[in-house]
């Protein structure tokens, strides 16, 4: 296969592919894996590749072909996985230094469904170190770049994945979302992100960054691909306590293109102050649901305003008591210069962590010191309360909401870096859903003068993925990306 055909590549045409044996598994996984390995210097998308496993995966689909076998609905497709998704046998670093060397002794759910499925793993994407950030800049191993203009950012934490689905090196990939991380580098990308509601895919394999907002979820170049990949991932898993017990739906029969009669929510808090040509792109989108038979009306979610500071003490809080795992101890790097316990716990973690881990650590702990808790910690928990309560009330009124994902587009490399406050009002959209628990996904729509990706989110209420999927993905048959 050329390299053209690689990066244009779905799920159809793998799948069509093999029925008509223009290929193999075995021959498309070599293929994929020379075209990921000598374009990934472009964009540093991919920590590390593992062709052992991919080819290993691809024998197994061909073979299941040959037999006569169903060989799953993801069979020969390459996927990308985060690197803060557990592989068994492959390196997952989290992009820090303190993981450099840990080879995980089982694989993460997810991953085991998705190679269930058919799926091959290709390799391990960069990100932010343990999904810390909104850019991929705080990447131990350098920062990824925006495969649609290389001068900017990807977006983060899971810019690695959403860059190489643009970049075509993978049809598919596997990010994970605390406030964002997976619609913020979609939309900067200008591919489709997926933040399922939580519960729905099992968090057993994911390394813990804020347990209460952390999410698996699937990157794709377009909607059907994202919904099948949310398919073979998402349902209840015993190893996940908190994995729900809601049935999964058929999310691809409900891709139907008819969407006439949903009532769509605009938060006049989102709006209020978007003058960008983000939102010009998110104002021709939503007159293009309109047209197709959308009933748009305003709504208020007042709390919205809090939603940044209680956003960044919850998840503080929970990876400062998460990250204390790492302490040179047991799987983790270990300084060699230390001559006491206590110097060997210092040293390790303040050469371990980057700037932005220590940050949030430090942010964490004193948040939840004596004297502190109830004025911040349980502070942020009641508010993310009456957040969750706007959402509610709002389903009351419209079946879905729209919003922009991100005030701007993707900025330059090294913008924004030296100012981390500026980088968190960048989840300023974001984070409200991530805090209420329900799916939200980036659909792309549009792009600015100078051709940067805009993403336009869709909200809905729990567990409802099928109406989300439903509005993406007549939008997108609507010419939704080119508005």
């Amino acid at each position: 296969m050329t390299p053209d055909e690689i990066r244009e590549l779905t799920v159809e045409r793998v799948r069509e592919g093999l029925k008509a044996r223009r290929f193999s598994a075995t021959e498309l996984a070599q293929a994929a894996l020379e075209f990921a390995q000598a374009e990934n210097p472009k964009t540093n998308a991919y920590l590390h590749f593992c062709p052992e496993r991919a080819l290993e995966a691809a024998r197994r689909v061909d073979a299941k072909i040959a037999a006569g076998e169903d060989p799953g609905p993801l069979a020969g497709v390459p996927v990308a996985v985060k690197d803060v998704i557990l592989t068994k046998g492959v390196r997952t670093t989290c992009a820090s230094r303190l993981l450099e060397h840990y080879i995980p002794p089982y694989d993460a759910t997810a991953v085991i469904r998705l190679e269930q499925a058919g799926g091959v793993i290709l390799g391990k994407t960069n990100c932010d170190e343990f999904a810390m950030g909104s850019s991929n800049e705080n990447s131990a191993f350098g920062p990824v770049r925006n495969p649609v203009a290389p001068d900017r950012v990807p977006g983060g934490s899971s810019g690695g994945s959403a860059a190489a689905v643009a970049q075509g090196t993978a049809v598919v990939a596997l990010g994970s979302d605390t406030g964002g991380s997976i619609r913020q580098p979609a939309s900067f990308c200008g591919v489709v992100g997926i933040t399922p509601t939580y519960g729905r895919v099992s968090r057993y394999g994911l390394v813990a960054f804020a347990s209460s907002l952390d999410h698996i979820g699937p990157f794709a170049r377009n909607v059907r691909d994202a919904a099948l990949l949310l398919q073979v991932i998402a349902g209840r898993d015993p190893m996940d306590s908190t994995s729900a017990f809601a049935p999964v739906p058929d999310y691809l029969a409900a891709l139907d293109g008819n969407v006439r009669g949903i009532k769509v929510g605009l938060p006049r808090e989102y709006f209020k102050d978007l003058t960008s040509e983000t939102g010009d792109c998110i104002a021709r989108g939503v007159e293009l649901l309109r047209k197709l038979g959308c009933e748009i009306r305003e709504i208020s979610l007042p709390h919205t305003e809090y939603a940044i500071a209680c956003y960044y003490i919850i998840c503080t809080a929970e990876a400062s008591s998460n990250l204390a795992r790492y302490d040179g101890v047991r799987y983790t790097r270990r300084s060699p210069h230390s001559e006491t316990l206590s110097d060997m716990y210092r040293n390790s973690r303040g050469e371990g962590f980057g700037a932005e881990c220590k940050r949030r650590i430090m942010l964490g702990t004193y948040v939840l010191s004596a004297g502190y808790y109830e004025a911040y910690y349980l502070k942020a928990q009641k508010v993310r309360t009456l957040i969750a309560r706007d959402f509610t009330e709002a389903f009351e009124q419209v079946d879905a909401i729209v919003t922009p994902v991100s005030p701007f587009p993707a900025f330059r490399l090294g913008e924004k870096i030296a100012d981390p406050l500026a980088m968190y009002l960048s989840d300023i959209y974001t984070i409200t859903g991530s805090l209420a628990g329900i799916p939200c996904m980036s659909v792309p729509c549009g792009k600015t003068r100078e051709g940067l990706p805009v993403g336009m989110q869709i909200l809905t209420r729990h567990f409802d993925e099928v109406g989300m999927l439903r509005l993406a993905y007549a939008f997108e048959q609507a010419g939704g990306a080119d508005v």
